[in-house]
């Protein structure tokens, strides 16, 4: 016959663990509402079911040139918009803040040109903000100009482009700048970005608006459109859509 015998020590260890355990009702510390939105999630070729989609593969319907206004006259064909050189930026009819972005893109499998002239376009939010877009597939330029860049202003963490005339993604999620009555900033726009899939931009603070020569400042402004640059090279873009946040 075995006997169980509980030593002094075990008995203050068991005594000590108890009194470790939380106090109190755990169900006050449960919140049951607002119960988010039931959504469809979607897939590599399905927006989400709560998603603006912004070009389906069709038309260009949805977008304009930038500076005038008049119909995109980029070039459509094969589920994708290709730049035309020369006939200017486009730009969303839409105008949006705070947003989830997702956007596939692919520069020329023809290599021409080096540096900032090879696969060079760009993402502008509220058409100041410009995210990189450029063939930096064994293409040496300036690191913040390169892709995954905001431009001249943030380094990407790293360089995760793939090949010429792949396909790539950049998911972001981008938080439109805050301004007081008198016009001074109350708080930056700041971007995290996904290329292909790899953390790139970690919710970063941009500085201002992107800006080629001089240093970057802001101005107040509202709510703007994604624009897309046209920089003479046969960018080509598909699967675009965003989430308002």
């Amino acid at each position: 016959m075995k006997y169980l015998f509980l030593t002094m020590a075990s008995i203050t260890a068991f005594s000590s663990l108890q009194a470790q355990q939380p106090q109190g009702d755990p169900k006050a510390t449960e919140v049951w509402t607002p119960v988010p939105k039931i959504i469809d999630a979607g897939s590599a070729t399905k927006a989400p079911s709560d998603a603006i989609v912004l070009f389906d593969g069709k038309d260009l319907s949805q977008w304009e040139n930038a500076k005038t206004g008049a119909p995109a006259e980029w070039t459509v064909a094969g589920g994708a918009i290709t730049v035309k050189p020369k006939a200017g930026d486009i730009k969303t009819k839409e105008k949006f803040g705070d947003i989830q972005l997702h956007i596939e893109w692919r520069t020329p499998t023809t290599i021409t040109g080096d540096g900032q002239g090879r696969g060079n376009s760009g993402i502008f939010f509220q058409e100041k903000y410009e995210l990189q877009v450029l063939d930096n597939f064994n293409n040496v330029t300036y690191s913040n100009g390169q892709a995954g860049s905001i431009y001249k202003q943030h380094i990407p963490l790293v360089n995760a482009s793939r090949k010429p005339g792949e396909w790539q993604t950049y998911d972001a999620i981008f938080t439109a700048p805050r301004f007081n009555e008198d016009g001074s900033l109350a708080s930056p726009a700041r971007i995290t970005v996904l290329h292909n899939g790899v953390l790139v931009q970690n919710n970063v603070e941009l500085k201002g608006g992107t800006e080629y020569i001089g240093l970057p400042k802001y101005t107040k402004h509202g709510d703007g459109s994604i624009e897309l640059q046209d920089h003479g090279n046969l960018v080509s873009f598909r699967n675009i859509w965003v989430r308002k946040l």
